[in-house]
């Protein structure tokens, strides 16, 4: 590994490594050729002091997080039924995961595997240092939030009660034909004004976060918005319905303000918020998108689980996926204009898995029945019900069926998924192939999307396991360690 820094305090330290990329290309006529490109791949090594902007902070999910932060920097503990409980951030792949780096030959004979934690690889945030705050249509403070979403238990609350009081959101960018009408008992604290003027107060408040701190990210965990069609196509077709005032979605409004403001966005929602135009304003702005919707119970378990059915040769006909849950976001759902973004979402995760088989999806045949289905059940709250069945052809036209229940904390599960995205995304942008960064999608982060945005000219996968090979490759890549070609032929012969 090459760490070199400059001789100027003006300029950070970098990790400057060089990295052989393999890969074969094919012709149309089956012939193909292995590729071998060499690339240098460089990362500021000094991680930044990192404001965190969340759309939705009063929300399950923002709220979560800012007592779970909390209850990690000051080492809370409390008490449940069930005993005495400590932080700890299981479900994150930053925080807890870990990756093979290698292997040890040992001194009587034999190797055992070497494994390095994820977030050891390159320098990277700790979650416990970021500034958090934001935005939400309710002006309740974070504690007042908490105990509304019944997510953690009430003991840790208490215990965190004069901290989350300090904190209250902002006023938030609101537009009600766009989201559930049974949200509007919680809106009283909205901004005013013409598009144009919106946009000025949210790049506002991202500059007052900017002179906090050296680096601002936007993520949006607020409610789902239901698609608007037309899409804006171009730059122009955007500017011009800012500046006529058309209705427009709250989540356009602050996308557009942190492209202006060069921070990364994050779009936790399944909303068509990246519009053609939107992506074409991030390239010629030089901001950074990352999104759609969190992928964190249901549909991650769903890629895996299609990449082991139809990996194993079966034939997946058909996947009905049913879920209920009672926190605001399943009350938001319960309108059919923002359930259909969410099954939209849902529904492309399939697509890799079925275009990597022609042998059991030709190409003038029929693909997968697939559904999904959404209730909204107010005494469940956030513990969600997911329940789904796949049913594949098997050797002879036979059928096999897998039946799953899963019972999930909703927004549980959905924190640690934003702290990843947060850390990867800042360290991303920190990053630099060849001399150019990423962007203006970071499609790496599609590991933690339901609906990585394709509407840019960018390699963009849903495979769950695919999705996290190519995370971890390029962070071992950029660290100088070789990824495992997994072959074992110096081991097995």
């Amino acid at each position: 590994m090459d760490n070199s820094s400059s001789d100027h305090d003006s300029q950070p330290e970098v990790v400057s490594n060089i990295f052989t990329e393999r890969f074969t290309e094919f012709n149309d006529d089956g012939t193909f050729k292995n590729e071998l490109v060499e690339h240098t791949i460089e990362t500021e090594a000094t991680v930044p002091k990192l404001g965190l902007m969340l759309v939705g902070l009063g929300g399950n999910n923002g709220s979560t997080l800012v007592a779970g932060l909390l209850a990690h920097k000051n080492q809370v503990t409390w008490e449940s039924k069930t005993g005495v409980h400590t932080p700890n951030y299981y479900g994150s792949f930053t925080q807890c995961g870990t990756t093979k780096v290698g292997i040890k030959k040992l001194p009587k004979g034999g190797i055992k595997d070497v494994y390095k934690p994820v977030k050891d690889l390159l320098p990277t945030i700790n979650p416990t240092d970021m500034e958090v705050t934001g935005w939400d249509i309710s002006k309740d403070n974070l504690f007042e939030a908490c105990k509304r979403s019944h997510v953690l238990e009430p003991d840790l609350v208490n215990k965190l009660e004069s901290d989350l009081s300090q904190i209250v959101p902002m006023k938030a960018a609101f537009n009600p034909e766009y989201i559930a009408a049974n949200q509007s008992d919680r809106v009283d604290n909205i901004l005013e004004g013409t598009n144009e003027e919106v946009i000025e107060l949210i790049r506002a408040d991202i500059r007052n976060c900017k002179e906090r701190n050296e680096k601002v990210i936007v993520l949006w965990t607020a409610n789902t918005e239901m698609y608007l069609l037309p899409e804006l196509e171009t730059i122009e077709d955007l500017e011009k319905a800012i500046k006529d005032n058309v209705s427009l979605p709250a989540s356009v409004l602050y996308c557009v303000a942190a492209i202006k403001e060069q921070v990364l966005y994050l779009n936790g929602s399944p909303q068509n918020t990246f519009h053609p135009g939107v992506l074409a304003l991030a390239e010629k702005e030089g901001g950074l998108l990352g999104g759609n919707d969190f992928k964190s119970g249901q549909t991650r378990f769903k890629t895996a689980m299609s990449d082991f059915l139809i990996g194993a040769g079966l034939r997946i006909s058909s996947i009905v996926s049913y879920n209920h849950l009672g926190n605001n976001d399943g009350k938001n759902l319960s309108e059919d204009k923002c359930f259909q973004s969410k099954k939209i979402s849902k529904s492309g995760c399939l697509d890799d898995a079925i275009e990597g088989n022609e042998i059991l999806y030709p190409r003038d045949g029929k693909d997968i029945d697939h559904d999904v289905i959404i209730r909204y059940i107010p005494f469940v709250g956030d513990s969600k019900r997911a329940l789904d069945e796949y049913s594949s052809k098997i050797f002879m036209d036979g059928v096999n069926t897998i039946s799953t229940y899963n019972i999930c904390e909703d927004s549980l599960l959905a924190v640690p998924i934003m702290i990843d995205m947060v850390v990867l995304g800042e360290l991303f942008s920190r990053m630099k192939v060849d001399g150019k960064a990423f962007g203006p999608v970071l499609s790496y982060l599609s590991f933690f999307f339901k609906a990585p945005s394709t509407n840019h000219p960018e390699y963009v996968i849903n495979s769950f396991n695919r999705q996290r090979e190519t995370i971890v490759n390029l962070l071992k890549a950029a660290s100088g360690i070789t990824p495992d070609d997994a072959t074992l032929l110096s081991f097995n012969y």
